[in-house]
This record gives structure tokens, sequence and C-alpha cells, in this order.
């Protein structure tokens, strides 16, 4: 038997099962480093299927691994089930209904990324048994992708230091090759200390720590004008010092992400940040201190092994179908879209691998088509955590259609299509496309001896720097 057919067999019979604890954690939304009850479900599925894990690796309570095998190669599947806060969302419906106000849910579809992550370690463990073959598979929890880079943390601790190639897919509106890199971020916290007073009675002795936020707010603003155009620099005020406008507030935060092409450029933006608050502080007679919550490099794409995963997702072409019901639905979801969203559809799905033929979904509700291989040099202007793995071992991402053409990811309408028919399709799509290629790569030493020189002559050019401090933890 092919290993194709193999694979098939093997991911559709753990199909049901899986499909559950997909819903269980679709059900059990948890947002970064807090994926309690998604982690123990996990868990339990990976000693359920005969791995050997591992838990609170690299010191975060919800990060674990499941491994089987023993000896060369090693390879890895990364796999996410982190929510997003404010995005509950009744699944199976085409209207914004949450099922818990300002609650939890899975808008950027990690529920089936894990899963699909899942399903390919397992199909791949059950290879290398019944063929008696020498090899390592190991799956990876990786908690904390939205906002915490929970990844990075892990790639500091060396967990991932033993892999010889590592997949990862995404949750979307089509089905490419993820190729593209990604930009770096820091993500940091700017703290303000003044002095409060009467606002009305003795303004001369106050000192306002939300002026100097709104100083570098504005001076940081100034700045945007003389960045690169790839680069990104947004901001979030977490506290205001008050809600009383006749006291003068002496205490206040800022949070910041700030994304370049480069982790080098990114600390240089980063530097320029600092200096902005330095100077709203002086402006405003107030201290000022930081403290790095989190960061990633940009993503170092290998392109030995993307050709491979390209091979394998386009043979699955011919296999995608939808029913009548599946394309009404999504439709309806298309329907809720606003304008300005199915205009920017295309460009939007260029982050996910659709670079040069997005006018293939056009019309279509639901995408049936695999997006033409094709490595332009075009940056995706967003950050995955993903990366820091990538800077490691080979990795080659796919991305598998999931929700209907023009959903934007984190929002309700990805949320709603979560535990759809179709969603489960493109998840255990992207499971066969993961699991086959780590097979034909397990099988063809001269390719896996091609990753490892073009990972290897990157690391030349630019050794790996971990871009998080030693002294930074994981925060919820």
């Amino acid at each position: 038997m092919k290993h194709e057919e193999f694979i098939k067999d093997i991911i559709e019979s753990k199909s049901k099962f899986l499909n559950e604890v997909s819903t269980y954690i679709f059900e059990h939304p948890e947002t970064r480093f807090q994926e309690y009850n998604s982690s123990k479900k996990l868990i339990e599925t990976l000693k359920h299927e005969g791995f050997e894990v591992e838990e609170n690796v690299a010191n975060i309570d919800t990060a674990f691994l499941g491994k089987f095998g023993s000896g060369k190669p090693v390879i890895g599947f990364l796999g996410e089930f982190d929510a997003l806060s404010g995005l509950s969302q009744e699944p199976g419906i085409a209207e914004h209904s949450p099922i818990e106000d300002g609650g939890n849910g899975h808008g950027c579809g990690h529920n089936l990324l894990g899963i699909g992550s899942l399903a390919a370690a397992i199909a791949v463990k059950e290879y290398l048994e019944a063929n008696n073959l020498e090899g390592t598979v190991i799956y990876y929890g990786t908690p904390g992708e939205e906002g915490g880079s929970g990844k990075t943390f892990m790639s500091r601790e060396g967990v991932f230091d033993d892999l010889d190639y590592a997949f990862c897919w995404h949750p979307a509106p089509i089905n490419a090759v993820m190729m593209n890199k990604t930009l770096a971020n820091y993500q940091v916290k700017f703290k303000f200390k003044g002095t409060s007073a009467h606002a009305a009675q003795s303004p001369e002795l106050g000192r306002s720590a939300l002026d100097a936020v709104e100083l570098m707010n504005v001076g940081v603003n100034y700045m945007r004008e003389h960045m690169s155009d790839t680069a990104r620099v947004h901001y979030a005020v977490l506290n205001t010092g008050g809600t009383s406008p006749n006291v003068v507030q002496s205490d206040a935060e800022v949070l910041y992400l700030i994304r370049a092409e480069t982790l080098k450029e990114t600390r240089e933006l980063f530097e320029r940040v600092k200096k902005i608050a330095q100077g709203a502080a002086l402006m405003t007679e107030t201290e000022t201190s930081f403290e790095i919550q989190k960061a990633c490099s940009d993503y170092e794409p290998n392109r030995a092994l993307e050709a491979v995963i390209y091979d394998y997702l386009k043979r699955e072409e011919a296999e995608i179908t939808f029913t009548d019901e599946e394309l009404k639905f999504a439709q309806k979801i298309v329907d809720t879209l606003s304008d300005s969203e199915k205009e920017g559809a295309i460009k939007a799905n260029e982050s996910f691998g659709a670079v040069v033929d997005g006018e293939k979904v056009i019309g279509k509700p639901l995408s049936d088509v695999v997006h033409d291989y094709v490595v332009t040099g075009k940056v995706m202007l967003g950050s995955t955590d993903v990366a820091d793995v990538s800077w490691v071992t080979p990795t080659a991402q796919i991305s598998a259609a999931t929700s209907a053409f023009g959903t934007p990811l984190h929002t309700w309408q990805m949320t709603a299509q979560g535990l759809s028919s179709y969603a489960f399709k493109g998840m255990y799509r992207a499971a066969r496309v993961m699991a086959n290629t780590a097979v034909h790569v397990l099988h063809d030493e001269t390719l896996l001896s091609e990753m490892k020189e073009e990972h290897e002559e990157k690391l030349k050019k630019q050794p790996y720097e971990n871009p998080i401090p030693k002294d930074v933890n994981p925060q919820p």
C-alpha cells in the first residue's frame, strides 16, 4: 500500500474521535497560557493514541509534547489551541450571536489547527509502527500563540533543538503553501509614574502620567512617517490612571506591539520607541520604565521542504468538493461581510499563500482550488511564533480552506464556521498533506540533506538569536 493510501485510511479511521476533541476545544475556549482544559484534553488524547507525554514543557503549565518512536529523523508537528477574547459565537449560524457576551472564542480556528497537526502526528506514528521503521514523531502542544509567543519561549529553552524538520498549518479561506516571510515583533509595556494633585485647586503640583502616555503616542505617530513600508507599530492604553478628571493621574500604562521584516530592524524600532517614551517623560516631569512581555522572530521558510509539501497539497485538489448545504451556509457567511472585506479578500489571502492567482476563487463561497506555489519575496504583514521554530529546524506551513472565501481571521464569522463540516474537511486535508510530506522526507535522505544544507546556509549568514530575554516569563 502506498503511504498516501495508508495515511488517508488512518486519518479517516480516527476522524470521528478527533472531531470530538476539536469540538471540546471549541467549547472550552481559553486564552494564552490559560488553556488548562484544552491542554488536558490533548494530553489525554496523545496518551490514548500511544504517545509518551511530557508536561509542563519549558516551565509553561499548558505546554507539552507527545513523543513516539526512536532514532532519526525526528519529525515535529506544531499544534496550537488557544482562543481569543471577545469572539464568543454560536457555531453554525450566520449572524452574530455570542454564547457569552464578551467571552472567548476560536476566531483564529485553533480548535482546528491543533487537531489537524495531531491527526498528522498520529498518522505518521502509525506508519512508523506498521512498517517497523526507525524515526521519532513529536507533537508539540504550543500554547499562547495569540499575543504570547509560546513557541518562542519554548525555543529559548531548547525544546525544538533535536528536530530534523517541522510542520504547521493554518485554517484559512484558501488552500496554499504559506511561503511568505513574516514580521518579527516585540510586545512591550511602558509605565509612567507622576504625581497626583487636585486638578483645579493645585494643578501646579501635579505631574500627569496620562499626559506622558498621550505625548508618547503622538511621538510614535510622528515616527510612522519615518519607518520602512512594511514596519508596523500598534498600541493599546492599559491604564489611564483612574476615572476622576479632577485628579491629576499619577500612573498610566500603554502596551506597544512593534513589528518589522527582520529582528534587527524590529530592535532598532524598539530603541526609537524607548527614546520617545523617555522624551514624553522629560516633557511631563514623570518617570518611565518598560517591560518586555514577549517577542518573536521573522519566519524563515525552507524552500526545499515547501516544494514537496506543495506537491502533496496539489494532489488533494481533485478531491476538494462541497455539498449544497455547505455552499449555502458559506454563502450566508459571505453575505455578512462588508463590501470592503469582500473587495480586500484577494489581497488578504496573499498572507496565506495566494500571491499570484487569488482571482481563482472569485465568485466561489468556498475554495476548491490549490493556489500556485510561487516565491515572490512578498512579506506577510503579520507575525507568528512558528518563526522561531523555523530558525531552529527546516519548517514548512500550509493553509487549508476551513472558512468561506473572504472571511477575516479574528472575527465572529470565523468562529461561527469552526465546527462546520467543511472546516473539518480542510483540517483533515492539512493533516494528510503534512503527514504525507513527513513520510516522503523520511524515505528521501537526499532531500533531507538538501533541506538541512539550505537551513545551515541561512544560519551562516544570520545566526539565530532568540528575541526574548532570559528574565522574561510568559504572561496570561
